[in-house]
Parts: structure tokens; C-alpha cells; sequence
């Protein structure tokens, strides 16, 4: 069995961040959660392929709005919540989220 070390992407960040989120609010979010928790698994065991996991990342995605809209909808949740937004790094997922945050936070 061969690992992997990539990471995922950043619109599989924003999905498993989304639904991590929201996963006390509704049983679905948590077994999407689940699921696709599964599905990563698969791909670092190379029981699936990186292609056809991104294709289950992209449809999800598009079930809530897309990319930006989750980006946007996650912060929002963790903003109301915490009053702030915590999370950093130099990652596309995490540039992203800071540039909706503070345009939130300068509201």
C-alpha cells in the first residue's frame, strides 16, 4: 500500500471545512462529512483515484453554491460564531478565506 503525502485541494479544504461547520446543524452535512472523509481515505490508499475524488469534490460543491460560495458561507458561520476568523496559512483555500473575512470584518 502505497501513501500519499499530497494534500488536498482547495476546494476539497473548503467542502471538508463547510461541512465540518455545519455538521451540528443537520444530520446531512455530517454524513457528507463522513463521506467524503471516506473518499480521501480511498485516495491515499490508492483504492480511488485523485481525478475521480475531485469529480465527487466538484459535484458537492455545486450542491451548495460552488467554491466561493462555501468559502464565503463557511466564514460567515465561524465569524458569527467566534467573532473572528482564526484560521491562516499561505494556502489558496486560506488566502481566499481571509480576503472574504476582511471584508466582512470591515463591515
Amino acid at each position: 500500500m502505497k501513501k500519499h503525502t499530497e494534500k488536498p485541494s482547495p476546494e476539497a479544504k473548503a467542502l471538508s471545512l463547510f461541512l465540518m461547520a455545519f455538521k451540528s446543524t443537520d444530520l446531512t452535512y455530517k454524513e457528507k462529512s463522513n463521506r467524503i472523509s471516506k473518499l480521501w481515505e480511498r485516495v491515499k490508499s490508492d483504492k480511488m483515484t485523485h481525478s475521480d475524488y475531485m469529480i465527487e469534490v466538484q459535484k458537492m460543491l455545486a450542491s451548495y453554491g460552488g467554491y466561493e460560495e462555501v468559502v464565503e458561507k463557511t466564514v460567515q458561520y465561524y465569524i458569527k460564531k467566534t467573532g473572528e476568523w482564526k484560521l491562516k496559512g499561505d494556502d489558496k483555500y486560506c488566502e481566499d478565506a481571509q480576503h472574504i473575512a476582511d471584508k466582512i470584518l470591515s463591515k
